[in-house]
């Protein structure tokens, strides 16, 4: 199999990586974690609650402050890639980008990233009612052969129900995961409290939102429908506030409820943007994870 897709999404993260996303990058599936068994990272304020076994008792002297050893896991990460579908996929962003090529191009990225640094990568999604699963490997062929499913499938899906495929994830694998839900604030907004409980109970979840064009403009697609809509109703000052007004209530909506879950989230609206957008989510994933 040529690999087309990682070929382009390779250039992609050449081109716009700057300096600071490098370094985020190329360490950020290095989770941290607290114990004497693991290779020794740094020193930290001493918080209650630490192992005082953690102690660098010579450090806190010099320093006239508690410090505690911080150190980093040497294990291969399990990286799973949860793709929304459906129609609404096949739309465009606010940039004029089809939301699945966005979508394939963040999911190439971190695949890309995970596999470079030898982990393990598969992915999942639902058509139209049916499970799409890929697991966890290593290669690259593995990683081009989801994405290229992947653009395949939500070319014809009709139907998505993101809920029913983290319910999958949370039935079938026990073994620890860092999951990254690439969804759109729609996808997010149908999915349970219940299941997201339960999925932070055994993994890490990370959400990344494609967003959506707005209702505006004589170009404004429907495509469930399959037709562009009337300029009457895209230009039509009263729908594009009702819009605009239902967007931030829904994006206030879904930030509560990963806040309370204690889930990170980051929105992407083109390709241009998926490095940085997966260089900030990481590094909030890592700081949250080192406090």
């Amino acid at each position: 199999m040529i690999l087309d897709y990682i070929t382009k999404i390779r250039a992609n993260i050449s081109i716009h990586t700057n300096i600071k996303a490098t370094s985020i990058l190329d360490g950020s599936y290095n989770s941290v974690f607290m114990g004497r068994s693991l290779n020794f990272e740094d020193l930290r304020e001493y918080i209650p609650g630490d192992n005082i076994r953690d102690i660098d008792w010579k450090a806190s002297s010099r320093s006239r402050m508690l410090l505690v050893k911080r150190y980093v896991a040497e294990k291969k990460h399990n990286i799973m890639i949860v793709f929304d579908s459906g129609a609404k996929m096949n739309a465009q962003t606010s940039t004029l980008q089809d939301k699945k090529d966005v979508a394939i191009y963040t999911a190439g990225t971190l695949a890309y990233l995970a596999y470079s640094n030898g982990d393990f990568v598969g992915s999942m999604y639902n058509i139209d009612g049916k499970m799409r699963f890929f697991p966890l490997r290593t290669r690259l062929y593995d990683i081009e052969h989801f994405l290229a499913s992947y653009d395949k499938d939500v070319q014809k899906s009709k139907k998505s129900d993101l809920n029913k495929t983290l319910e999958y994830l949370m039935k079938n694998f026990r073994r620890k995961m860092v999951v990254f839900v690439i969804t759109d604030q729609k996808g997010t907004s149908t999915v349970s409290q219940q299941v997201l409980k339960k999925l932070m109970c055994q993994h890490d979840i990370l959400f990344i939102h494609v967003n959506d064009a707005d209702l505006s403009g004589a170009h404004s697609f429907r495509v469930e429908k399959e037709r562009y809509l009337p300029r009457f109703l895209t230009e039509d000052k009263k729908l594009q506030k009702m819009e605009k007004e239902m967007k931030e209530k829904m994006l206030k909506e879904n930030e509560k409820m990963l806040m309370h879950h204690a889930i990170l989230s980051t929105e992407i609206s083109s390709k241009e943007e998926v490095t940085n957008g997966i260089t900030d989510l990481l590094q909030r994933h890592r700081f949250a994870n080192i406090r």
